[in-house]
C-alpha cells in the first residue's frame, strides 16, 4: 500500500465502510494502472497531463522551442488548438461508449483478470429515475463510467504524427503544429487530410470538436500563400489570430511574451489592491498566504518561458513582486526593495525564471521529467577522457544550430545547457 492510498484510508476511517472501500480501492487501482502505463510505455510522451514531472509548462516549453528554432531556420509554423465542446467536457464521462472502452483497454495492453475486473466495474449497470414518489423503469446503461477513461491516451497523438505534424495534449487540451520552410508545397494538403482524419477520430470516439472556437496563430513568413487557404474543420473556415491562448499562456505570432506580462501584470495587480483592504483583519502568516495564493503562483506559472526577456518587460514582473513584498512587509515605497527580498526569502524575478529553467534541466537529466525535454539535451562527450571534464557537462549548440543571437538567449535548448554549465560543480 502507498502513502497516498494509506492516508486516504486514514482520512475516510471515520465516514462508511463500503465508502471507504470504494475510495480506497479506485485509488490503489489508479495507482497500479498508472504504473503500468508508464512501465508499458503506453502513455504517449506527449500527454504531459496526470503524470508526475510533466505539465502545461513543460509542453508550452517543448512547443515553443520547435516553434523558436523553426524561425531562426528562416521557416513559418502553425499552430491549431483544438477545443471540445463545453457540454462534451461537463458530460464526457457520462458519454464514454462501453464497447469503445474495453477496445482501449485492450489496445494499451491490458488483459486477463484485470481487464476482466475493468469491464466489471463499469459494465451492467443500470439508473432510474426518481420524481417524488413515482419512479421510472430500469433502463440498462451503455455508456458512462463512474471515473475517467483512457481515450486520450495514445491514439489520437498517433495519428495526427502519422502526417506528419506534431502534437502536445494536455487532457482533453490539443495542440497541433506544422513547422514548414519555404519549399514544403506538399504543406496544405498534408494538412487537410490531417484535419479531416483528426475530425473522424473524434466522431468515432463519441466526442464533438468546436470548430468555431479552435484557434489558429500563424508564424513566420508566408511563402507559398498558405495563411489565406486554410482548410476548414467540421465546416467551419480557419482563419489565423493575432494570438492565442494555450493552456493558460498567451501565444502571439512573435513569441515575444508581451501581451502575457501586461496581462499577468494587470492582474496581479488587481488582487493586490483587493488584499491590501484585507490588511487590518489578517496576520502576517495569513496575508502571506493570500499573496502567495492569488500573486506569487501567477507571476511562477510557466515562468520558465520568460527566459531571456527584454528588461523592459521583466521590470513589469519586478514591479508586481515588488509591491507583494512591501504590503506584506508593511514597507514605505521609498525602502530599498532588496532588503526587503532577503527578510522574505525572495528571489527576484529574474532568478526565479534562471532557478525554473535549471530545475526543468534537473529532471530531465535525471529522468524526472518528459522526454521530450531531455531530447533537447545531449550531454558532452569528449573524444578522449579526461579528469577535468565534468559528466554533467551539457552541449550548447552553436551558431549552426541556431543562428539569431536572439533565439539562443530564449529557447531551452540552448539557454539551458549554458545556464547548467554554469554553475558551480
Amino acid at each position: 500500500m502507498s502513502w497516498g492510498v494509506l492516508f486516504l484510508f486514514l482520512t475516510l476511517l471515520c465516514i462508511s465502510v463500503v465508502f471507504l472501500l470504494g475510495k480506497v480501492i479506485e485509488r490503489a487501482v489508479a495507482e497500479q494502472l498508472g504504473w503500468f502505463l508508464e512501465e508499458t510505455s503506453a502513455l504517449d510522451p506527449f500527454q504531459s497531463s496526470f503524470r508526475p514531472g510533466f505539465g502545461t509548462e513543460t509542453a508550452l516549453v517543448a512547443l515553443t522551442d520547435d516553434l523558436r528554432r523553426q524561425l531562426d531556420r528562416g521557416g513559418s509554423g502553425l499552430v491549431i488548438l483544438l477545443d471540445l465542446s463545453w457540454s462534451i467536457i461537463i458530460f464526457a464521462f457520462d458519454m464514454v461508449d462501453h464497447d469503445l472502452l474495453d477496445h482501449r483497454l485492450a489496445d494499451v495492453g491490458i488483459q486477463g483478470i484485470a481487464h476482466n475486473w475493468l469491464c466489471s466495474f463499469i459494465s451492467g449497470r443500470g439508473q432510474r429515475v426518481a420524481l417524488g414518489r413515482e419512479m421510472s423503469s430500469h433502463h440498462s446503461l451503455v455508456c458512462g463510467v463512474p471515473q475517467g477513461t483512457i481515450l486520450f491516451m495514445r491514439p489520437l497523438a498517433q495519428l495526427i504524427r502519422s502526417f506528419g505534424l506534431g502534437c502536445h495534449q494536455y487532457a482533453d487540451n490539443t495542440q497541433l503544429y506544422l513547422l514548414m520552410d519555404g519549399h514544403t508545397d506538399s504543406a496544405p494538403n498534408t494538412l487537410t487530410r490531417c484535419l479531416e482524419a483528426v475530425a473522424g477520430w473524434f466522431r468515432g470516439s463519441r466526442l464533438k470538436l468546436n470548430s468555431l472556437k479552435t484557434e489558429v496563430l500563424w508564424l513566420g513568413r508566408d511563402g507559398m500563400g498558405m495563411r489565406d487557404q486554410l482548410p476548414s474543420l467540421v465546416g467551419a473556415q480557419l482563419v489565423p489570430l493575432p494570438s492565442v491562448k494555450s493552456l493558460g499562456i498567451i501565444l502571439d505570432a512573435s513569441l515575444f511574451r508581451e501581451a502575457q506580462i501586461t496581462a499577468t501584470a494587470k492582474v496581479t495587480f488587481f488582487h493586490l489592491r483587493r488584499i491590501k483592504q484585507l490588511v487590518p483583519y489578517l496576520s502576517r502568516p495569513d496575508l502571506a498566504t493570500v499573496i502567495h495564493a492569488t500573486v506569487i503562483s501567477r507571476l511562477d506559472y510557466c515562468n520558465s518561458l520568460y527566459a531571456g526577456l527584454p528588461l523592459k518587460l521583466s521590470q513589469k514582473l519586478q514591479q508586481v513582486q515588488n509591491a507583494a513584498a512591501r504590503l506584506l512587509m508593511g514597507s514605505l515605497p521609498w525602502e530599498h526593495i532588496h532588503p526587503v527580498l532577503f527578510k522574505l526569502h525572495w528571489l527576484p524575478v529574474e532568478y526565479r525564471v534562471r532557478f525554473k529553467v535549471l530545475l526543468l534541466t534537473f529532471k530531465a537529466l535525471h529522468g524526472l521529467g518528459p522526454s521530450y525535454l531531455w531530447d533537447r539535451l545531449s550531454r558532452y562527450a569528449p573524444w578522449r577522457a579526461s579528469r577535468s571534464i565534468n559528466s554533467n557537462t551539457l552541449v550548447v549548440p552553436g551558431p549552426k544550430e541556431v543562428r539569431l543571437a536572439s533565439t539562443r538567449a530564449r529557447v531551452f535548448s540552448t539557454l539551458a545547457p549554458a545556464w547548467w554549465n554554469a554553475l558551480p560543480h
